[in-house]
């Protein structure tokens, strides 16, 4: 999903976030990871211990100037913010884009999809041609790379090539792993989508 170009010429809006004392603890860990039936599927549970406590989903003290429904992604810190009302927000880990497929700028949530077809982008089949098999969409499932749940994101009107989403790779959230896309864990991505509405401003930030 790479897009090099996209807001290539707009600077990041600074999130002035200073994140800490999370309201959570094991008991709550282990409850938001495990597995869950989902329509057809049924998410695997996440081995909770083996995820590092920074990137599992937690409230935490978050001081911005955006308003509560706005999603700031901190490329750098490999954390997502939903913001919240009085200086909270919701923290999720993340995967973010490689070298050279990073991003940023502002978007908004265009529209939301429960286990989203993936198609791979010309570029991308161009990198792998094994990939061509998919060019006309993966079926969706639990090995699908955009997991259980997409968040397409849009700018003025137009699909980015963007998305927040799913992924199975749970071992891969707070690296550097995608081809720009912003990797949640299945269940943060569900939680996520529940609480974000079409409309939604997204703020992603690279420093």
């Amino acid at each position: 999903m790479q897009r090099r170009a996209f807001l290539g010429g707009f600077a990041a809006i600074a999130a002035t976030g200073l994140a800490g004392c999370s309201t959570t603890n094991s008991s709550y860990f282990a409850s938001a990871y495990a597995g869950m039936p989902d329509g057809e599927y049924t998410l695997p549970k996440i081995p909770v211990s083996k995820v590092p406590e920074e990137f599992r989903r937690q409230v935490v003290d978050y001081e911005t100037r955006h308003r509560p429904g706005s999603i700031i992604v901190d490329t750098p810190n490999r954390h997502l913010y939903l913001v919240q009302e009085d200086g909270k927000a919701m923290r999720y880990g993340i995967g973010v884009g490689r070298d050279g497929f990073r991003w940023s700028g502002t978007a908004k949530v265009g529209w939301k999809r429960r286990w989203p077809t993936w198609t791979p982008p010309a570029a991308m089949i161009r990198r792998q041609p094994e990939l061509a098999k998919y060019r006309g969409g993966m079926e969706p499932g639990l090995t699908n790379p955009l997991g259980a749940r997409a968040l397409y994101l849009t700018r003025g009107g137009r699909d980015t090539g963007y998305r927040l989403h799913g992924t199975p790779e749970w071992w891969s959230i707070g690296n550097a792993v995608s081809s720009g896309c912003i990797r949640l864990m299945n269940q943060d991505i569900v939680d996520l989508y529940n609480r974000v509405e079409p409309g939604a401003k997204v703020v992603v930030l690279q420093g």
